[in-house]
């Protein structure tokens, strides 16, 4: 159902030849709630980047390379869990679009990619010009992509603008891409752009599954939750669910902030290396709850759970199907509206904490380290973090080990307060964390990254100076490759090629017109962090940490003596 056309009145800044497509666009996409375009400026779409000058409502963010400028998009997204807007042009700048465009399909991140095209007078030729091949992006983007879709005239344009923030932003969300060839942009504006559609009423289908539900847990012994990704909006409604139904709640690997770390309810978080106490509600549980969150390997913990004795029902729009052997129900629905219909149909229980609790909460207990240590161990760092940020601070991280100790250490109490890719991504910490501190400019937002992956995409940094975004950066120093070196290590019992040169990133930092601190003892952490957190200004901590403590539970050394005995 569509509502009534409306004309489009001039802007009330005025453009004294009528409005372009570029300009129609624009203010499609700011009803649409898009607040921040995220680009490396190209030619193949400068009117609309002089139609972004012109409306206050969304600002132009140029990052420093295209891989940026998409993950700093996307974090948007995961943040305000409405799009972003991400431009590039043809060829190689949109293919560095693809990690985090796929980062966005896997994980439900709402964000829209507009794509520039050759001149539409060209399009029909062969896919090489001036010497440049120019793949055909449909096809690039359309196994990561929720929805894609190609101008094929002018005044399509904002139609198909408006439907692709409706396709990214609703249901399961994701990244919806149209193509634009790069001469419609210019052209005159004259048609008629429709109402935004209404969302279909699923009311009725939202009670009926909620009393199914319901009837399972009643007859359940001990049903646990499993949360993540999508999941994460409706969190309020999961903390009443567990309370009211007596749910033993798991977060989804790097999904901690799903539900609050310290609440009784709370079971642990599904992801590497935990104890096997922590496991206890999934050993014990009959009935599994997948509440937004996609069933991957970690999480999973190798396709161990759910076990072929356990019923699994998935809630939430739009989820993939899950292959096992066992009974399986899927609920695609809006997840938040069927918490609260299972909570007022279903039965109160009351079922006592899961020894999972007692396990997590020692396991997140940092350990005590030897003052005498000529490095700093990881789990300082951490500590000293959670001790003298903010409660509500954002954490940006990139896929590793260095990751692993956020993981371990944070505790996540707030929502939206945990940022990262869904899959192995690096580089992704500190063009996030950008991207999270333009969108939410009041919170604090600290990216924990390796050196390795600081170097990929930390000339980000300049455009958080440039955009006076106060983010801060921690940096793991501790020359290696950490993940691929433990492997190493246990094959073969020595390294090759995970070697990484010392770098000054205090100097570096200040380079860029940043804030830069180098530690390197212990006593150091708690008057160096306090100080970077108090700048105006983005600020770089460059801490040398012990290579042997290469994650929570594994020493270096120790590895290299195993890998030697094989």
């Amino acid at each position: 159902m569509t509502g009534p056309a409306r004309r489009w009145e001039p802007s009330p800044i005025g453009y004294e030849e009528g409005w372009t497509v570029a300009e129609i666009t624009v203010r499609v996409l700011v009803d649409a709630g898009l607040r921040r375009a995220y680009t490396v400026a190209g030619g193949a779409f400068l009117e609309l980047l002089d139609a972004l000058r012109f409306e206050p409502l969304m600002a132009l963010v140029t990052a420093r390379q295209d891989t940026g400028a998409a993950f700093m998009a996307e974090a948007e997204g995961k943040l305000r869990e409405v799009p972003a807007l991400l431009l590039g042009g043809p060829g190689p700048g949109i293919a560095n679009f693809l990690v985090a465009t796929r980062s966005a399909y896997q994980d439900g991140t709402a964000m829209v990619v507009l794509v520039e095209e050759r001149a539409s007078v060209r399009l029909s030729g062969p896919g090489i010009q001036d010497g440049l091949a120019e793949p055909d992006p449909l096809a690039m983007f359309g196994p990561f992509a929720k929805w894609t879709g190609r101008a094929e005239t002018a005044a399509q344009v904002p139609v198909l603008a408006a439907r692709a923030a409706r396709a990214a932003r609703t249901g399961r969300k994701g990244p919806a891409v149209l193509a634009v060839p790069a001469d419609f942009w210019v052209a005159p504006f004259d048609g008629e752009i429709p109402e935004p559609e209404p969302v279909p009423d699923d009311t009725g289908a939202v009670l009926r599954s909620a009393h199914e539900v319901a009837a399972l847990l009643a007859d359940a012994r001990y049903p646990v939750v499993i949360a993540g990704g999508i999941g994460r909006a409706a969190r309020k409604d999961l903390i009443v669910a567990s309370e009211q139904l007596g749910l033993a709640v798991y977060t989804a690997f790097r999904r901690q902030d799903s539900f609050p770390e310290n609440h009784a309810r709370y079971a642990g978080h599904l992801g590497v290396g935990i104890p096997p106490g922590q496991l206890d509600a999934l050993d014990r549980a009959d009935v599994v709850l997948a509440v937004g969150t996609r069933l991957d390997e970690v999480t999973t913990q190798n396709n161990r759970y759910p076990s072929s004795s356990q019923t699994l029902v998935v809630i939430g729009p739009g989820l993939p199907a899950t292959h096992r052997r066992g009974l399986t129900f899927r609920i695609d629905c809006e997840i938040a509206p069927f918490l609260k219909q299972l909570v007022s149909v279903g039965v109160a229980r009351s079922r006592r904490s899961s020894a999972a609790n007692a396990a997590t909460h020692t396991h997140m207990t940092p350990p005590r380290t030897s003052p005498d240590h000529p490095l700093v161990h990881p789990a300082d760092v951490v500590r000293v973090l959670r001790k003298v940020a903010p409660e509500d601070t954002v954490v940006t991280a990139d896929s590793g080990n260095t990751a692993r100790f956020v993981h371990r250490y944070w505790c996540f109490t707030e929502p939206h307060t945990q940022i990262e890719p869904p899959e192995g991504v690096r580089g992704y910490a500190v063009p996030a964390a950008l991207g999270v501190k333009l969108a939410a400019p009041k919170r604090t937002v600290v990216a924990v990254i390796s050196d390795a992956a600081a170097m990929m995409t930390g000339q980000e940094l300049e455009t958080a100076v440039r955009h006076r975004a106060p983010i801060l950066i921690v940096v793991f120093q501790n020359g290696l490759y950490a993940d691929i070196a433990v492997h190493q290590a246990v094959k073969h019992g020595r390294l090759n090629g995970v070697a990484q040169t010392a770098v000054d990133f205090a100097a570096w930092a200040r380079s860029f017109g940043a804030a830069g601190y180098t530690i390197e003892s212990p006593e150091q952490l708690e008057p160096t962090i306090t100080r970077a957190l108090q700048h105006q200004r983005p600020s770089v901590v460059d801490v040398r940490t012990d290579p042997d403590v290469i994650d929570p539970d594994t020493r270096l050394s120790t590895l290299f003596q195993r890998g030697r005995k094989r």
